[in-house]
């Protein structure tokens, strides 16, 4: 699938010239939000280098009011000299443009997680995987396959949080489709990579959320955190999923996060009403490539005695499969793409069954139990 580029629907703002404008209108304007925090931030306004001013800026401007009366000046400082750091240091990072930067390589948080300071951590662990990658595309495929196997962390509906932050999700060995994201996510910022998480609050079939990722190279690539394909970026089970979705209802639509702030919130489904992540509505990118109108994608889906899904190997007409266990995303199933309307005979280990497609163009999910 080959993404469109989306049309930015924000302006960031730089809008100063020299030292003797710094800080800006825009900065002190927004200093009485920060309340019993502000000499935080007054701190982390004197101490920024003159050369970081733009990005110091981008974040001050942008930020949720709850990180102005929050977050300190050396957790600010710092992040800021470690993201300008990886400019000067990979080859992808040299060529990012400013907006990009500011937006999606700057920011210390994706979404609404704890905010740890987690660029010096993730940038020992990524830069060594990433050496001798000569492309932001290359480096993520790099890190997607080895960080999370690395970290001995993976899918589990048994997190403790949907939310959580890299530190979390390393010490549980856990995360759901969010928490890999946001991983994978801040692990290819810190080495320099643009990344956007990327979501859906429900399906158009109502069978629930899902988060992944998109990054920058030349253009925006999405990946599934944790569920690398070595045929490269652009492809993913939700592929037919998303096909599907409706720019029209914001409850089907699929929204990328933009730290700097839009008039559209990123629909936290984990926090119903909470407005303060601003997001891009990016449905279209996603529905320029449908499913086969003449076929029915069915889903395979196989539990054992307790309800947990397990892998069998599935067969119908003569393709074969594996149906995903509880390591893999709730909304991950074995897929196979059949003729409409007709009856089809399934064959799940020992257990042999018969169903019959649903019509043309649609997505029909078929449960198995095995003892």
């Amino acid at each position: 699938m080959k993404p469109i580029i989306a049309v930015a629907l924000f302006v960031i703002s730089t809008a100063f010239t020299d030292a003797a404008e710094w800080p800006t209108e825009e900065i002190t304007g927004r200093l009485p939000l920060a309340k019993g925090n502000r000499p935080e931030i007054e701190k982390a306004i004197r101490t920024t280098p003159e050369v970081q001013h733009a990005g110091m800026q981008f974040l001050l401007v942008n930020m949720p009011e709850k990180d102005l009366r929050t977050l300190k000046a050396e957790f600010l400082l710092q992040n800021a000299e470690l993201a300008y750091k990886t400019r000067k240091e990979f080859p992808w990072a040299k060529t990012v443009p400013d907006d990009l930067f500011f937006n999606n390589v700057l920011p210390y948080a994706n979404v609404d997680e704890s905010r740890d300071p987690w660029r010096q951590e993730l940038y020992d662990l990524a830069a060594p995987l990433v050496k001798g990658c000569k492309t932001a595309t290359e480096a993520v495929m790099k890190l997607n396959a080895e960080l999370f196997p690395k970290l001995k962390v993976g899918y589990s509906t048994q997190r403790k949080l949907p939310n959580q932050s890299p530190k979390e999700s390393i010490g549980q060995g856990k995360a759901s489709c969010t928490g890999l994201s946001i991983l994978l996510s801040d692990a290819c910022r810190a080495v320099g990579i643009p990344t956007r998480v990327v979501g859906t609050p429900n399906w158009s079939d109502k069978r629930g959320n899902h988060t992944w990722l998109e990054i920058w190279d030349g253009d925006w690539h999405f990946t599934g955190a944790c569920e690398p394909d070595p045929k490269g970026l652009d492809r993913g089970w939700f592929v037919g999923d998303a096909s599907k979705a409706q720019k029209d209802k914001p409850e089907h639509s699929i929204y990328a996060v933009s730290f700097a702030q839009t008039k559209t919130p990123f629909p936290l489904v984990w926090a119903p009403g909470q407005k303060d992540v601003s997001a891009v509505n990016i449905t279209d990118r996603y529905t320029k490539v449908k499913l086969d109108p003449k076929l029915v994608r069915v889903m395979i889906r196989v539990t054992g005695p307790d309800g947990q899904r397990v892998k069998e190997t599935a067969t119908v007409d003569k393709r074969t499969g594996q149906s995903k266990d509880e390591s893999a995303d709730t909304n991950d199933f074995l897929t196979f793409d059949l003729l409409p309307d007709r009856e089809y005979k399934l064959l799940v280990g020992k257990l042999e069954s018969t169903f019959r497609t649903k019509a043309a163009g649609e997505q029909q999910l078929i449960e198995v139990k095995v003892k």
